[in-house]
């Protein structure tokens, strides 16, 4: 092409190639048309090696208090184009598409039969509007590795807490694939869970407990321009966590069993949640969720280099053991306890017997490896996340290896702060030998700015020596996945609450191929304050993995 591919993409990125039209668009002046209905952008995901999903929705009035964006009620034809250039020179697909209006105006393009291991962009058509362009990509044939997978993922974006500007810079770090792993929206009314001082921007609408206000909410966080960027930047593989619908919700169990004001029931709730999240996000037709019950979990082959288990840890689960947060509770060491579910244990345990992958990547909600809060001979350990169901965990674990899984990477969202671990059998014996790895990425905007952490200084790391790195700051992980090594980057940016800051690598680790440990290639030194009390460290720790304050 004459022209290298980070300097492709960045121009893509940069200078919205993607405007350019899908035919001649109306001159100014020629007559009255409805206004942009292109407003929450473009978006991809769930790629195979033949094809892939492409999404939409028309909102020309996004922020409308009955979700449904300003559009007409009734049903409009959307034309969509699939090119193998972003100058659409080189069209390989166009065809047409109905945005019903039962659907919010939501489309899904589901494309099969393209080639393997490339990349395409595609763009959208309606009411005399075109959208902004997307690049997207089919993974590599089943039975080849392809080149190094540029692989980000990310969790936790509270639209009041700060700017997605991390969003836009994982955008320009140049991925083929995104994961988000969770939390990609917030339910809360606004204010109601503040960062700092004050929240710098403020949820429209109440807290979301219907289909209304879930298409709302949902389109509100997509006028974001940073979010829009980085799902135009390349496909995404999406899981929940509990915000999409409610706060630390475990099967048909709200956060509060018995709400001081009227609410739908669960089932209700859900129903209306998973048809929110249907709509706005790039899903293939078996999501399509059935009232209360949408199958989310599911297996995404890129070649014979990788296999991303997509799991749902909030569905199928039983109720947190002994309530929320951090307690010491014999209760979570009970083995019937799952997080998973039975069915998803079983399908897991499947997935791994049968993968050729050289890396298997478990993309989910809940921090996986075990994390002591107390110093002492008592275990304090969070009842949210897979420590809650600590025998669901050793059986997930045990199938792995049943599997002859030759790596097992586990990659975490929810916990608003950067962590690496090494996974074991047995936590209490520090000689144990490692089975797998952990990485965490801390949130996008949620907590607002941080801070700097020292690792040299981290009592949870004391406490925990398979624990290898925590830093407090916002942002994602960059990874690097070969058939040699997975490099992986924690991105970090010094501030949300502000627009527009830069993002530097905090810590860079290296998990080689078949060696279950993690090796760190570079420490950016710490710039931040004096450090406080160990005990206050570690309240802070657990303070923040409380959402509602």
């Amino acid at each position: 092409m004459g022209v290298g591919r980070e300097v492709t993409r960045r121009s893509f990125l940069v200078a919205g190639i993607g405007a350019a039209a899908l035919g001649a668009a109306p001159r100014a002046g020629a007559g009255a048309r409805p206004a942009d209905p292109f407003t929450l952008g473009v978006a991809s995901g769930d790629p195979g090696h033949r094809g892939f999903v492409l999404w939409t929705r028309l909102a020309p009035r996004p922020l409308n208090d009955d979700g449904l964006g300003g559009m007409p009620r009734r049903d409009v034809t959307v034309e969509w184009v699939l090119a193998r250039d972003e100058r659409f020179r080189r069209v390989e697909r166009r065809g047409t598409v109905v945005a019903r209006a039962a659907s919010a105006h939501s489309v899904h393009v589901e494309l099969g039969g393209l080639d393997p291991g490339r990349e395409y962009w595609y763009r959208f058509r309606a009411q005399g509007h075109v959208s902004p362009a997307g690049r997207t990509r089919t993974a590599p044939s089943p039975g080849a590795y392809g080149g190094p997978l540029r692989m980000a993922f990310a969790s936790c974006s509270q639209y009041e807490h700060g700017y997605f500007t991390a969003y836009r810079r994982l955008a320009e770090d140049d991925p083929d694939l995104v994961l988000h792993l969770g939390d990609y929206l917030y339910e809360y009314a606004p204010n109601v869970y503040v960062a700092g001082d004050m929240n710098v921007r403020h949820h429209a609408g109440p807290e979301t407990v219907t289909l209304a206000n879930y298409r709302q909410r949902h389109a509100q966080y997509k006028t974001d321009p940073d979010l829009r960027a980085a799902h135009a930047a390349a496909p995404w593989l999406v899981v929940w966590d509990d915000h999409e619908l409610d706060n630390n919700w475990a099967g048909y169990v709200p956060e509060i069993p018995d709400p001081p004001a009227p609410q739908p029931d669960m089932r209700a709730r859900r129903a209306a949640a998973f048809r929110a999240y249907y709509e706005n996000m790039p899903l293939r037709r078996s999501a399509i969720p059935r009232g209360p019950a949408m199958r989310l979990h599911r297996r995404v082959r890129w070649g014979r280099l990788a296999a991303f288990h997509m799991l749902d840890t909030r569905q199928y689960r039983h109720d947190q053991a002994c309530g929320d947060g951090f307690k010491e509770c014999p209760e979570a060491y009970l083995p019937g306890r799952t997080i998973l579910g039975p069915e998803q244990e079983r399908w897991l345990a499947e997935g791994f017997r049968r993968s050729e992958a050289r890396w298997d990547l478990l993309g989910q909600q809940a921090f996986f490896g075990q994390r002591d809060a107390d110093e002492s001979v008592r275990k304090v350990t969070n009842m949210d996340a897979w420590d809650g169901y600590a025998a669901c965990r050793d059986r997930v674990a045990r199938s792995w290896m049943r599997g002859g899984v030759r790596n097992a990477v586990v990659l975490t969202g929810d916990v608003h702060a950067h962590w690496a671990g090494e996974l074991k059998l047995d936590y209490d014996d520090p000689s144990a030998p490692s089975i797998g790895t952990e990485l965490v990425t801390t949130s996008i905007t949620s907590g607002g700015d941080g801070a700097d952490s020292d690792p040299a200084e981290q009592p949870m790391l004391w406490i925990n020596p398979h624990l290898r790195f925590h830093n407090n700051q916002r942002g994602y992980v960059l990874t690097r996945i070969t058939k040699e090594a997975i490099s992986a980057e924690f991105r970090v940016v010094p501030a949300v609450t502000r627009p527009g800051a830069p993002a530097h690598t905090k810590a860079r680790f290296v998990i080689a191929d078949r060696d279950p440990r993690l090796h760190l290639e570079y420490l950016r030194p710490y710039t931040g304050p004096a450090l406080r009390s160990d005990a206050a460290v570690i309240r802070d720790t657990i303070a923040r993995e409380t959402d509602r304050p």
